[in-house]
């Protein structure tokens, strides 16, 4: 008995084109769902930082690090795991920074992204924990509406499908790149069969970690980077499995595709870092010249409404302080800044903010005469009790919070 083949019923269609000219200027599809991934991100971001404590527009100073960095890592590790495009035989070295005809990865991403941020919060003064446990949520939301650059591209897909959702793919003309192959009736030219849309498994994947790290850090009040730690978990969980599905070409190692094992090992790593570190959740206070509090129903306001005839001038902290959930929600009501914890210094691991310190403190002490000067030199400070006035002064240099990046 011979069975004829099933014609699925239903399908998923993708573009047959993933570039339009404006004018000599390419668009190209997967750029425009990378910046759209980007500017979720920075919006999810920026909300989380603000409930925090820090002041309006960082993650654009965070951005302007972290973005560049996160592309040239994801292009580093893509060369450096695909070598034989560039440098085998037939390759062409040159072609390893035509970043534009692709090739990103997504582990040099991460890592690349989290050198900038870490440069970009030292200079703000913000814990590179906590600018990670905001990100924890925004960075599946990016990831996910840049896999939809991967259905423009008609690529990431993997065996073939029966399913009603099965992809269609077109073959991809590679004289005219970012168009589909056109037959002898203008027609473009699809691949046989339906195959398994993997790109969309991830983004669907990515979708429901964000809101695995929403609920569980809103539960857990996560802290010290544990939120962003269970975005990682997550992730490389998923793209294990979604991983061993793709039947794009790859590297393999012992037979597995080396994704697969760089998902596994670092989600290990996440995994350790979850169970070991424990901490409440970090919130910030200006150091410096102090901003107005937030307000009990919004965000950090950081203007100075005492400008009067000047106007209003946004008020840039010189840095921040880590204080408990209590204490950040009585600054937000009374604008009282919190008195500094005389167990709590500046990092003596950074010379810089050492050096500052020991300045502010000799300061104070020249102007408060001897009876400053009575404790041991090199003890903790413990002006909070002593000299309210030195204490904002001394923490406003000193930076405390760069101990966690």
């Amino acid at each position: 008995m011979t069975l004829a083949p099933m014609t699925p019923l239903a399908a998923m269609p993708s573009p047959s084109t993933a570039v339009w000219q404006l004018g000599p200027v390419p668009i190209r599809a997967y750029a425009l769902c990378i910046i759209a991934g980007i500017v979720v991100a920075c919006v999810v971001t920026e909300y989380r930082l603000r409930r925090r404590g820090v002041a309006p527009g960082a993650v654009l100073d965070i951005a302007v690090w972290a973005v560049p960095a996160g592309i040239v890592g994801a292009r580093i590790y893509h060369v450096i795991t695909s070598p034989e495009k560039y440098f085998g035989a037939g390759g062409e070295p040159i072609k390893a920074l035509y970043i534009w005809e692709g090739g990103l990865g997504i582990w040099g991403a991460v890592a690349g992204g989290a050198v900038g941020a870490w440069l970009a919060a030292r200079q703000l003064g913000i814990p590179l924990t906590v600018v990670a446990d905001a990100l924890a949520p925004g960075m599946p939301l990016a990831q996910a509406v840049g896999r939809l650059g991967n259905w423009f591209n008609n690529e990431l897909y993997g065996g073939r499908t029966s399913l009603p959702w099965g992809l269609e793919v077109h073959v991809m003309d590679p004289d005219d790149p970012g168009h589909a192959l056109r037959d002898d009736a203008g027609n473009p030219v699809l691949q046989p069969g339906l195959y398994h849309p993997t790109f969309l498994y991830e983004l669907l994947w990515n979708v429901g970690v964000a809101a695995l790290v929403l609920v569980l850090d809103r539960r857990l009040r996560l802290g010290r980077g544990r939120a962003f730690a269970l975005y990682v978990m997550g992730y490389t969980a998923g793209r294990f499995w979604i991983e061993l599905m793709r039947t794009d070409e790859a590297n393999h190692i012992l037979g597995v595709r080396l994704n697969v094992w760089t998902a596994a090992l670092v989600f290990l790593g996440a995994l350790v870092y979850f169970v070991r570190v424990r901490g409440p959740r970090e919130y910030l206070v200006p150091i410096g010249e102090p901003a107005a509090p937030v307000p009990p129903a919004g965000d950090v306001s950081q203007v100075d409404l005492s400008a009067g005839e000047a106007g209003a001038r946004p008020v840039a902290p010189e840095g921040y302080r880590v204080v408990t959930e209590d204490q950040f929600r009585t600054y937000r009501e009374t604008g009282a800044l919190p008195p500094a914890d005389p167990a709590d210094p500046a990092d003596p691991a950074d010379p810089a903010a050492t050096d500052d310190a020991d300045r502010a403190a000799n300061h104070d002490a020249d102007r408060a005469g001897p009876a400053a000067t009575d404790g041991p030199q090199g003890a903790p400070p413990d002006r909070a009790g002593d000299d309210p006035s030195g204490s904002d002064h001394a923490d406003a240099v000193g930076r405390p919070t760069d101990r966690d990046s």
